[in-house]
């Protein structure tokens, strides 16, 4: 059965989705364009569209398309120029005393290796922090740059890079037993993770409508293991 994607809004000029988990927005070396969030939202459109931004495969949440040349330029620039707002929420590695701060280092991209180094692009990220628990920090994460993997580099820079990224930090999963003390599984089952992929959702995206130039909020909610994740963490891991 083919996978519907979620559209939050469309119009004559646009369209923004909420882009689940597990799925590349364009095609790579190993992925046909028909299983590439593009590929799959031209199929359900019966349009062409065009790509104005990427989050990571993993990175789920609020993503925009052009539905022309025309639209597309207008938010390219209006990315380009600074004048969208994104709001990530992410789950961090350790515990980050700071309750707000700004990340300011420059990113260098080569190829397919992202570094922070002195030879690249500036790169800034606010954040503030909204939920603390023993082994993890739950933040709000601004960038006001767009370089690949950002967020993720930025973390890692400081010393809590999110709480899974096999890139940046740890692969392994969160465990409900690594958080519950008393927590058994049952016989002849194996314990499955509760969340087990990039602890990064692109919370929401404002920008001006290209029809109208009236500046509109976007916004996606946490999914289900992202949520089921920090009810767990309240539970069991204050």
């Amino acid at each position: 059965m083919r996978q519907e994607i979620e559209i939050i809004y469309q119009d004559s000029d646009i369209v923004v989705v909420n882009k689940p988990s597990g799925i590349i927005v364009i095609p790579d070396q190993y992925t046909d364009e028909k299983k590439t969030l593009t590929g799959m939202l031209k199929k359900q459109l019966n349009q062409k569209i065009w790509v104005v931004h990427r989050i990571d495969k993993d990175t789920t949440g609020v993503l925009v398309f052009a539905k022309s040349a025309q639209s597309h330029r207008n938010i390219s620039m209006q990315f380009e120029n600074s004048k969208v707002h994104k709001k990530y929420i992410a789950l961090l590695s350790g515990v980050l005393e700071e309750d707000k701060g700004i990340i300011n280092k420059p990113i260098l991209i080569s190829g397919r290796d992202v570094s922070i180094d002195i030879t690249g692009k500036e790169s800034i990220t606010n954040f503030n922090v909204t939920e603390r628990f023993k082994s993890y920090t739950l933040v709000e994460a601004v960038p006001l740059t767009g370089r690949r993997h950002q967020i993720r580099a930025h973390f890692w820079s400081i010393g809590h890079p999110l709480a899974i990224d096999a890139e940046y930090g740890v692969a392994a999963p969160i465990m409900l037993s690594k958080l519950k003390r008393s927590y058994k599984t049952k016989k002849g089952e194996e314990e499955k993770p509760v969340i087990s992929r990039l602890t990064l959702h692109s919370a929401s995206l404002t920008f001006a409508l290209p029809q109208t130039g009236k500046e509109q909020t976007f916004k996606s909610p946490l999914p289900k293991d992202f949520e089921l994740t920090l009810k767990q963490l309240r539970k069991y891991a204050r």
